[in-house]
This record gives structure tokens, C-alpha cells and sequence, in this order.
């Protein structure tokens, strides 16, 4: 089967091509029989899809049931719009598993080469001064197994640098603006800055997990990347002798306070100059990428069409 991506697909045209499936919803009843809805997605962006059945209820809940996040399906069906967004239509028996196909079709992965940007973060971390900090970044670095997941990690489901190697390219962001803080404040603690920008978001490798889609695991629904950042913290402090209890409490802080304020997530608000900085730091890149891919994707220079909003409508915060 010739793939179509989703930001090809055109009102009243036919598709016959794979994408990944995000969410399903429940069996609901219509004018001539029974149908649910699917999320799906592919690298390109997302589609929701209508699968149209017939009157016999347990036989459209028998393919429903059969579907699940992450799968890979052959969908045939045509192109309409509705409510502003295009939509799949599915007729009933036109929607099978893929059995084989190319993962990269599916989950975005960063335009920059993974490996030149982590040998670009190892330049970064090799010019620590701190030499507690220095040791600390060692810990991760000998973690080959961390290494790997950090270089492929996403840095959102949606909202930002949602691809693979997201992570480590805001993380590289948000360094350099750093750095470039750093050398208009240079009373500013150049080493905790770049610690932690590499410390304030660590928690999403262990939030989201990456199949044919991205999307939160069991842990990340449950307690979030700023908790879980602080357990991965914590352990490998596990590993360092007499670290400093300040130190330590400031990387802890860095992590908590990364949101800005309480009522955006973060448990304390920032309570130190470098705290502030990484707040805003973070927020500048990912809102900034947020709005640069919004303007690209509206495919227009009329202003109106896609300043201030995303597609939920806001800005968010990640």
C-alpha cells in the first residue's frame, strides 16, 4: 500500500494508506447502525477517523475491541470536514492491521543529526568549573543505558519539540540561551544553569514512552515528569559521596520550580536567581517553537490565521 500522510489528505478525496492509532472511543449508535471513533496519527500530524458500521451492534464492537492505541492500521475511506477539521471517513470492513511498515512514518524524529547534538551536549557539559557538578554529570554519562533513552527522547506528546530527540534539542536550547544569559549577568552561576537545563525536564523520559505514537505512560498519568525528575535526581546522587546539601537542594528546587507558578504546575515557585532564569528559559523555547510551527503550518502570512493560538486554542505551558 502506497502511504498518504495525514497533511496531504484533501476534502473529497479517497485515502487507502497506514497510520498509527492514538486513542479509540466507545461504540455509539447512529441514524442507520453503529460506529466509534479513532485517533490517528502519523509523523506529519493527526486525524480523527469515523467508522461507519451497520445495525449489527456486537459486530462493530467485535472491530472496535480489536483496535488498540498503538497499533498500526491499513484504513481505506474518504476525506470530509467537519466542524473545521478534516475528518476519515470509514466504511464498514475498509480498516485492517499493517502488517509491516517503516516506524519513522509514524513518530517524528528531530531534523537535527541525534548524534552530533549529543556530542554537542558533551562539549557543553566537558566545560563545567563546578566540580561537584562535574561529578554528578559524570554519573549520567557512564549510564549507557540512560544515554541512549535521553538522545531519543520526546520533550512533549503535543505541544513542543513532540518528536524523537526532542528532549535533547530543547535541552541544547535552552543551554545556549543559557549561556547567552550568563554573559549579560555574570553574577549568574554559569555551571547550575546549564545543570540545570539539562535537570529541568529529565522526569519525561520516564512520562512518555514511544511506540508508534508518543504518549504518557502509566507513571507519567500518575505523577508527572517534575516527581519523576526528582527520583532520577535522587538516585544518582545515591552514587556520589558528601555531595552538598545545598547543591543538592538547589537542583531539587530547579526541577519543582521549572513551571514558574503553582497554578501552571509547579510546586514552588522560583526562589533563586538561576531557579528564575530556567523558568523562563524554558518557557521562551518552548513557546517560541510553539508559535514558529503554528505560522509554518497555517501555510499563510495572514496574521490573524495563527497568531496566539495553537490548535487547543492557547498556549501552553510544558
Amino acid at each position: 500500500m502506497e502511504r498518504k500522510n495525514i497533511e496531504e489528505l484533501k476534502e473529497g478525496r479517497e485515502v487507502k494508506s497506514t497510520f498509527s492509532v492514538k486513542y479509540k472511543k466507545p461504540v455509539r449508535s447512529y441514524r442507520k447502525g453503529h460506529m466509534f471513533t479513532l485517533g490517528l496519527a502519523d509523523a506529519t500530524g493527526e486525524i480523527e477517523a469515523k467508522y461507519w458500521g451497520g445495525r449489527d451492534e456486537e459486530k462493530v464492537k467485535a472491530v472496535q475491541e480489536k483496535i488498540k492505541p498503538g497499533d498500526v492500521l491499513e484504513v481505506k475511506g474518504s476525506i470530509s470536514e467537519f466542524k473545521g477539521n478534516k475528518q476519515i471517513n470509514i466504511e464498514e470492513n475498509s480498516i485492517r492491521k499493517a502488517e509491516n511498515y517503516d516506524i519513522e512514518n509514524f513518530v517524528e524524529k528531530s531534523e537535527r543529526d541525534i548524534d552530533e547534538m549529543f556530542s554537542e551536549f558533551k562539549k557543553r557539559i566537558g566545560s563545567l568549573e563546578n566540580p561537584e557538578l562535574e561529578k554528578l554529570m559524570k554519573t549520567f554519562l557512564k549510564d549507557d543505558d540512560f544515554i541512549e533513552e535521553f538522545k531519543k527522547a520526546p520533550a512533549a506528546m503535543f505541544y513542543h519539540h513532540n518528536y524523537i530527540g526532542g528532549l535533547l534539542e530543547h535541552t541544547l536550547h535552552m543551554m545556549e540561551l543559557g549561556k547567552k544569559l550568563c554573559e549579560q549577568h555574570d553574577e549568574l552561576d554559569r555551571d547550575l544553569i546549564a545543570v540545570g537545563c539539562f535537570l529541568h525536564d529529565i522526569g519525561k523520559m520516564k512520562e512518555f514512552e514511544v511506540t508508534t505514537n508518543i504518549k504518557q505512560c502509566r507513571e507519567g498519568l500518575l505523577t508527572g515528569h517534575i516527581t519523576l525528575g526528582q527520583e532520577i535526581l535522587l538516585e544518582k546522587l545515591k552514587e556520589l559521596e558528601n555531595f552538598p546539601d545545598n547543591l543538592k537542594y538547589k537542583l531539587l528546587h530547579i526541577i519543582v520550580s521549572h513551571h514558574g507558578k503553582n497554578e501552571y504546575g509547579a510546586v514552588k515557585e522560583p526562589m533563586f536567581p538561576e531557579a528564575l532564569a530556567i523558568h523562563y528559559l524554558d518557557e521562551l523555547d518552548s513557546q517560541t517553537v510553539q508559535l514558529v510551527d503554528l505560522k509554518e503550518n497555517a501555510k499563510t502570512d495572514d496574521f490573524h490565521k495563527w497568531t496566539g493560538k495553537n490548535r487547543f486554542g492557547q498556549i501552553y505551558l510544558e
